[in-house]
């Protein structure tokens, strides 16, 4: 399974964004516990999952900056 790629996340809308913010982190969570509890199966989806949460709050930045860059 090939990490996702950082174009998928800036074709996404602000709100689309943060939903898919808030799933990835909830999905965290889940393999947290699943960890925890010594039922992770597959291992790999933590390296997945940190990868795609580092994107979309790279877009979310980025966002940011370009609207206080431009003037209104």
């Amino acid at each position: 399974m090939a990490l996702p790629k950082i174009s998928e996340a800036r074709s996404l809308n602000d709100e689309e964004l943060n939903e898919e913010i808030i799933a990835v982190k909830k999905q965290l969570f889940q393999l947290r516990l699943q960890k925890a509890t010594r039922q992770l199966e597959k291992p790999h989806r933590f390296r997945h999952a940190k990868h795609r949460l580092a994107q979309l709050l790279s877009v979310e930045h980025e966002r940011k900056l370009a609207a206080l860059a431009v003037p209104e």
